[in-house]
């Protein structure tokens, strides 16, 4: 990939772990900066972005070393489970370099999500990103790829139908409860966080034609700015039990830690709710299954259900996704060699500007119009012999492996390359 870091890319997800699992893991952002803080102080791990979504937790890094890199990202991810690493192993999917990209390439574009085609994934990712960023812990590697991924993402949900093919997670999950229900037109609906779930949420009741719609967090005044948003009510939480008794339709999608709706409560409602829990960990307790009066719909029920979607679509994507790792690729492997090439250069200027220095000293009767003459000749010799291999080490760059001749070159030549650092609050978007 880039100078001596490779890209790699460790997870688990809904196709690979169950819930309780996934549940274990998943981080709250204010989580975040000590996970990423704690990565990039792993022996074998330069950069780090971390994705936490409802149904994924995967580590984008930047390594020194393949089987380091995995063993120190496993070994966090093991501790963080309260698992030996044996046995949290089987269910990690891992993706090195060329694959790496591919995989961030298809989570962007929503192929990999557990509704395929959905959009939100985009800001999730771009979130993420956008906190590395802030902590210091994505650099060069991370920054190319993640600007690159999110572009393609676009690009996909631009040029094909798979955003309409697919729903998002809160569409699902209501779909699947109508399904088992009644539909949500003219109910009154409850959501529990005013995070992206909670407007995701919000916004998706509203099209559906649920009313009157309520919102409630543990920051009223969050609560308040999403209500405004979506045309709500946002009640106190601690009104919560008097709000289920007037709702027939509740998604809870908070970060809470532990269970905000637990049977008690639920069944104190005193009527039918429908209750769709979108959080990880789950905000529903097990024990509201047992309860005749509410139909419970929760990520894990949900990933056993969905369909995937329209196939045509689906293919569309991954070809675009295909075209664009390859000239990903190739961009990046041109990337990798340009600064040696300049290098290069750089260094047989520095070579004819001294020995034009020595000539001057040695022949002071040479005039300004020979000397001239004579350092344009030098330049254009110099030039004309670098001008062949330095095209054809670009040409070999762009291949497979292609990395090799500029470390070659820089060998050869004793180069001194600096590695470019990326600015995140100046970062724009890589196009190759």
């Amino acid at each position: 990939m880039t100078g001596n870091v490779n890209l790699l890319v460790v997870g688990l997800s809904h196709r690979t772990a169950g819930v309780p699992l996934l549940e274990k893991l998943v981080l709250s952002p204010g989580e975040l900066p000590e996970v990423l803080a704690e990565l990039v102080g792993l022996p074998y791990v330069d950069e780090a972005v971390v994705l936490s979504t409802c149904n994924r937790v995967e580590i984008y890094a930047a390594v020194t070393a393949f089987h380091g890199g995995l063993a120190d990202i496993g070994g966090m991810l093991a501790a963080r489970a309260g698992l030996a690493v044996s046995e949290l192993a089987p269910q990690l999917y891992v993706h090195y370099e060329a694959d790496a990209v591919r995989h961030a390439f298809r989570v962007a574009a929503g192929l990999d999500s557990m509704v395929v085609g959905e959009a939100q994934i985009l800001g999730q990712l771009r979130d993420s990103y956008g906190t590395a960023g802030e902590q210091g812990t994505a650099g060069r590697l991370l920054h190319e790829l993640l600007q690159q991924a999110l572009r393609v993402g676009k690009r996909v949900h631009a040029e094909t139908e798979i955003d309409r093919a697919g729903q998002s997670v809160v569409s699902a999950a209501l779909a699947y409860g109508q399904g088992a229900t009644a539909p949500v037109e003219g109910r009154p609906a409850l959501v529990i966080g005013a995070g992206s779930m909670g407007a995701l949420s919000l916004a998706t009741l509203r099209r559906a034609g649920a009313s009157p719609l309520f919102v409630t967090n543990r920051s009223h005044a969050r609560a308040e700015r999403l209500a405004e948003l979506h045309g709500a009510e946002a009640v106190p939480f601690a009104e919560l039990p008097t709000l289920l008794e007037r709702v027939e339709v509740v998604v809870s999608a908070t970060a809470s830690p532990g269970a905000v709706l637990d049977a008690p409560l639920l069944a104190g409602a005193g009527h039918d709710l429908l209750v769709l829990d979108l959080a990880l960990p789950r905000d529903v307790a097990p024990a509201v299954h047992e309860l005749e009066n509410v139909t419970l719909v929760d990520i894990e029920l949900l990933s056993e259900s969905l369909s995937t979607t329209a196939e045509a679509e689906e293919r569309a994507g991954e070809e675009i996704v295909a075209a664009e790792v390859e000239a990903y690729l190739t961009w990046l492997r041109g990337a990798d060699v340009a600064p040696t090439v300049a290098a290069l250069r750089a260094r047989a200027d520095e070579v004819v500007e001294a020995e034009l220095r020595r000539l001057a000293q040695r022949c002071p009767e040479l005039g300004d119009d020979a000397r001239a003459e004579v350092s344009h000749s030098i330049h254009r010799i110099v030039q004309r012999l670098l001008h062949q291999p330095t095209v054809r080490v670009r040409q070999l760059a762009a291949a497979p492996g292609g990395e090799a001749y500029a470390q070659a070159l820089r060998e050869l030549f004793d180069l001194q390359v600096p590695t470019a650092e990326i600015n995140p609050a100046e970062a724009s978007e890589v196009h190759p």
